[in-house]
């Protein structure tokens, strides 16, 4: 109903916000990895609570990058320095290491009355701004960073939507158009529905590793000149949901590209870390465009985003996340610091665990071996799992996986009969809905249908983490293996996928 009549005091009254009322923008807000699926696995764990009966016994979510809840054991440096700075009294523990110590009585002393419970300044806590400034320049191999530039932020979601919305103006044709890649990370699309944005999408090669195509990048920009006014390109390197890492040159060439069109530039680089093929490697867009020379370097407006809850820290609960702005505008600068400061300031446990991960132990002291040794394994084991899922799934006739070169996720395609499309569109579902929804009624495996993340017409898939543990992810595979087989076998027959 468009309008719900309550009684009070004996009188009829219209509630105030309706489906009808509601703001439009809200309505027109998607995000799939919350999704319906994962609304229906919701209760379909809790009706196995309850002894319902299911032909599975379990659901193994997979929909989403929450690397502890499928089982990854936190940091221990990551959670001591936290736990001194919640409740500094630990600070007199002979548990806990030297190296801990240091860095929490330093992030205390930045906070206001030495206390995690205080505000700290909208950009967040200065010592761990630059505390993060020398990261970068580490990682980049001494290209300079400005700790000025550097924003604290509630995990790296929060920078791109505030970054987004300094950059949406004009109307009808003068409208910012934003590009992004399809497949996307949907957090994009909503925050262009919602801010009433114009997106504008480029296509991934998939026949070439999900690779970036600058003819595709001109086609699209082309394109969407007619009806908007193309302001910014948005990148996410290492891939969401398609895994790839960018080549040096692929990014020298966007970053060439935005230079002549006078685009903005937003990399999400939130899964740096996150790199498994070893003939690749990632490559900061900062540093590249350092590389290209000062023309460049001191002209192209930059904004660049981290995260905690990525990598192999996993802390996705902290929020904690940081964005680098670069060649912003003086008077720009002071409108963003008032737009975040209406926000006060992001979680300051948040900041503190960034803080760990841009300033881990070093070789000389006490936490180094047994850091070095956590992150090792669990990157060493995303690693495995990345080339186990793609090599299973590639054996499964009517699916193509390609490489899992990074991030956390495979978006393998899938053949779907077309007795089955018919049937989907009959339901007025998506294929790949219908497919997943099956999948997870079927065997208690909750993906996310590829139409979740934008895909070419035509063409079909879903995006399935890589994070549950080796055992568990082994019998997803299997799980799902039989499950597709079977699909096929009901809708077609098995000499019809095309691979």
């Amino acid at each position: 109903m468009a309008t719900v009549i309550l009684r009070e005091n004996g009188k009829m009254r219209e509630k105030t916000l309706t489906m009808d009322t509601l703001n439009p923008q809200v309505k027109a807000v998607e995000y799939a990895v919350r999704g319906p699926i994962v609304t229906k696995a919701g209760d379909i764990e809790r009706g196995l609570q309850q002894g319902q009966k299911h032909p599975f016994t379990e659901v193994i979510k997979a929909n989403i990058g929450d690397s502890h809840a499928m089982g990854q054991k936190p940091i221990t440096f990551l959670r001591q320095v936290v736990a001194l700075c919640s409740f500094p009294e630990l600070l007199n523990s002979p548990s806990f290491p030297e190296d801990a110590k240091q860095r929490a009585r330093r992030i205390l002393q930045g906070c206001g009355g030495q206390s995690l419970g205080s505000y700290s300044a909208s950009q967040g806590v200065d010592c761990i701004r630059q505390d993060v400034a020398v990261y970068i320049e580490q990682r980049d191999k001494g290209v300079p960073a400005d700790w000025d530039n550097i924003y604290l932020t509630t995990g790296a979601s929060d920078g791109i939507v505030s970054i987004l919305k300094m950059l949406v103006s004009g109307q009808g044709r003068s409208r910012s158009g934003v590009m992004i890649p399809i497949p996307q990370y949907p957090l994009y699309s909503a925050a262009i529905s919602e801010l009433e944005a114009v997106q504008i999408n480029y296509y991934l090669d998939e026949d070439n590793c999900w690779a970036l195509d600058i003819n595709e990048l001109h086609r699209a920009y082309q394109a969407a000149k007619e009806h908007c006014h193309p302001r910014v390109i948005c990148i996410i390197n290492p891939g969401n949901p398609t895994g790839q890492v960018q080549s040096r040159k692929c990014i020298e060439e966007v970053l060439h590209f935005a230079y002549e069109e006078n685009l903005f530039v937003m990399s999400d680089e939130v899964y740096q870390d996150n790199v498994y093929s070893p003939d690749l490697q990632f490559h900061s867009f900062k540093k590249v465009l350092y590389e290209m020379g000062p023309e460049y370097f001191n002209t192209v407006e930059l904004a660049s985003f981290h995260s905690t809850s990525k990598g192999y820290s996993g802390e996705c609960g902290f929020r904690g996340g940081y964005m680098e702005v670069l060649n912003l505008d003086l008077e720009v600068k002071a409108q963003l610091v008032k737009l975040l400061s209406v926000r006060l300031c992001p979680p300051v446990s948040g900041q503190a665990a960034m803080d760990v991960i841009v300033n881990p132990p070093l070789p000389h002291e006490p936490s180094y071996l047994q850091f070095h040794k956590e992150k090792s394994a669990v990157l060493g084991a995303l690693a495995e799992k990345a080339q186990m899922t793609e090599q299973t799934l590639n054996t499964v006739p009517g699916i193509k996986c390609n490489p899992v070169q990074g991030a956390m996720y495979a978006f393998p395609r899938i053949f779907i009969p077309p007795r089955a499309v018919e049937e989907a569109k009959s339901l007025g579902m998506s294929p790949d809905m219908m497919y997943c929804l099956r999948l997870l009624e079927e065997t208690g495996i909750c993906l996310v249908p590829g139409s979740g993340f934008g895909q070419r017409e035509g063409t079909y898939h879903f995006r399935m983490t890589i994070l549950p543990t080796t055992e568990k992810l082994k019998v997803l595979l299997e799980k799902l293996r039989d499950f597709h087989i079977k699909f096929l076998k009901e809708y077609a027959s098995l000499e019809e996928p095309k691979r």
